[in-house]
C-alpha cells in the first residue's frame, strides 16, 4: 500500500531533487487541525520539566498524556539513549508529568522510522486524555495511479496499521476525491459509513473530518495528512487523536506561515548545511564519498560503486551552476562524515564546466588538507583543460576516463 511504506533511502534518494518535504511536530499540526474546526484532544507543548508539571495541573481532573516531539513515527514503541523506554505514557500527576519530561527532554529518542542515531526530543506534549473505544485511520494523499488526491481510510487504526495494509489489503479504503471542489458531504458520510462507526451523529462527525482534512491538504500545499488514530470515544465522539503532516517544500513562497515551523534539530545536520549552499545532498550509510552533476548520474554513480562492491556515503548532486566555491562546500561536507574513506568525483560536463570543478577539486584538496583518496573522472565540457589543471596541480588526485575503472578503483581505495 503505497501510503503506508516506510521511506528508506532510496526513496528519499530517488525524491532529492525536489529537496525536502517539511514536515511539523504534532502539537503544531493540533493547532493546525484546530484552526480549520477539526477535533482534537486539547494539547499543550513544553519545553522543560517545570512547564510540563504546570500544564500537567490543568487536567489533573483527568489525567493526560505525555508525548515526545520528535518527527518520526512509531515513538510509543520507541526508546530514548538514555535508557528510557517509550515515547508517549499515560500521566496521572503534575510530579509524574514532570518526571517523565526530564527523561524525554534533551535525550534522543530512537524508533524503527529514525535509524540507530534517533531524534532530539526538544519537546513533550501534554494532552488530555481521551480514550477511544475504537481505532480508525485516515490520510490524505496525492495517488500516482489516479494522478489525483485520495482519501485513505480503515477501520483497523492504530500502531500496527502497516502490517494490516500487508497482511488484508482490502481493510484499506481508498477514495478518489475531485482536486478543485474536494469531498462532497455524501461523499463524506458514504465513506464513514463503511468503516462502520456506532452512531449517525458519529458518522456526521467523521464526514466533517474528513471534508476539512481535504480543505487542509488543499489550501497548504500539503503533501500528506495522516491521522492515526482517529477515535471514536465512548461517549460517541470522534477525535482526531495523532497527526502527521508532511508539505510541499515547492511551495514554501506561499506558505511561509507553515515553513516557519520547521525543525532543523529533526534533520540531518549535514543536510541542512548542505540546502544552504544549494546542493542536493542526502546521507547514507556507506563509506566512499559521491560528488556528481545530475541526478541522474549520482543515480547511476550509485549504482555502478555498488556493482563494484562499494556502498556510497552519500547522495551529492551539485547541479549544472556549480562553481568552484560550491565544490569546496561540497567538500567539506563530505569531510565531515566520519565514515567516509574515499571520495568519487564524476562529472559529465554539459552545462558544467569541468575546469570549474577541477579549480574546486585543487582548492579544496589544498585547504583543507584532503587526506583520504581522491578519485575523479571528467567528461565533456572543458576536459582537456581540467585534466591539465589536476595533472599540474601536483596532488595526490587519481584520474579515469571510464566509469567503471573509476568506480572499481574507488571501492579499492575506500576498502583499503
Amino acid at each position: 500500500m503505497f501510503a503506508l511504506r516506510k521511506a528508506g533511502s532510496v526513496a528519499r534518494v530517488a525524491s532529492a531533487g525536489q529537496k525536502r518535504f517539511l514536515s511539523i511536530h504534532e502539537y503544531q499540526s493540533v493547532k493546525l487541525l484546530n484552526s480549520y474546526g477539526v477535533p482534537t484532544p486539547k494539547g499543550i507543548p513544553a519545553k522543560s520539566p517545570e512547564e510540563a508539571y504546570e500544564i500537567a495541573k490543568q487536567f489533573e481532573s483527568t489525567g493526560c498524556v505525555i508525548k515526545a516531539q520528535v518527527l518520526a513515527g512509531g515513538r510509543g514503541k520507541g526508546k530514548f539513549d538514555n535508557g528510557f523506554q517509550g515515547g508517549v505514557h499515560l500521566v496521572q500527576s503534575a510530579d509524574q508529568a514532570k518526571e517523565y519530561a526530564s527523561k524525554m527532554l534533551g535525550a534522543k529518542l530512537i524508533t524503527k522510522q529514525t535509524g540507530a542515531g534517533g531524534r532530539v526530543c526538544n519537546t513533550v506534549m501534554l494532552a488530555e486524555r481521551k480514550d477511544a473505544a475504537h481505532e480508525y485511520y485516515v490520510a490524505v494523499l496525492n495517488d500516482r495511479n489516479s494522478e489525483g488526491p485520495v482519501l485513505v481510510v480503515s477501520s483497523q487504526g492504530g500502531m500496527n496499521i502497516e502490517e494490516v495494509a500487508a497482511k488484508d489489503p482490502s481493510a484499506i479504503i481508498t477514495t478518489s476525491i475531485n482536486f478543485k471542489n474536494g469531498l462532497s458531504k455524501e461523499e463524506a458520510l458514504g465513506v464513514a459509513k463503511k468503516l462502520g462507526f456506532k452512531s449517525a451523529g458519529a458518522e456526521e462527525e467523521a464526514a466533517s473530518i474528513f471534508i476539512n482534512l481535504y480543505k487542509i491538504f488543499k489550501d497548504k500545499d500539503a503533501t500528506q495528512i495522516e491521522i492515526n488514530p482517529l477515535g471514536e470515544t465512548a461517549d460517541g465522539h470522534v477525535l482526531c487523536m495523532d497527526a502527521k503532516f508532511g508539505f510541499d517544500d515547492n511551495a514554501e513562497f506561499r506558505q511561509q506561515d507553515v515553513f516557519a515551523m520547521r525543525d532543523v534539530t529533526q534533520e540531518e545536520p549535514s543536510e541542512v548545511e548542505a540546502q544552504k549552499a544549494n546542493l542536493n545532498f542526502i546521507k547514507l550509510d556507506g563509506n566512499i564519498g559521491c560528488l556528481v552533476n545530475g541526478a541522474g548520474l549520482a543515480m547511476a554513480t550509485m549504482d555502478v560503486l555498488a556493482l563494484h562492491g562499494g556502498n556510497p556515503a552519500n547522495f551529492l548532486d551539485v547541479g549544472g551552476g556549480a562553481t568552484p566555491e560550491t565544490v569546496k562546500k561540497a567538500f567539506e561536507i563530505l569531510l565531515g562524515d566520519p565514515k567516509v574513506k574515499s571520495i568519487f568525483i564524476n562529472i559529465f560536463g554539459g552545462i558544467m564546466r569541468c575546469d570549474y570543478i577541477a579549480e574546486g577539486v585543487i582548492r579544496a584538496t589544498k585547504e583543507l588538507g584532503l587526506s583520504i583518496p581522491l578519485v575523479v573522472r571528467l567528461k565533456g565540457t572543458m576536459e582537456s583543460e581540467a585534466k591539465q589543471m589536476i595533472r599540474e596541480s601536483g596532488l595526490k588526485i587519481i584520474p579515469f576516463d571510464e566509469l567503471d575503472d573509476a568506480a572499481e578503483s574507488a571501492v579499492q581505495l575506500a576498502h583499503a
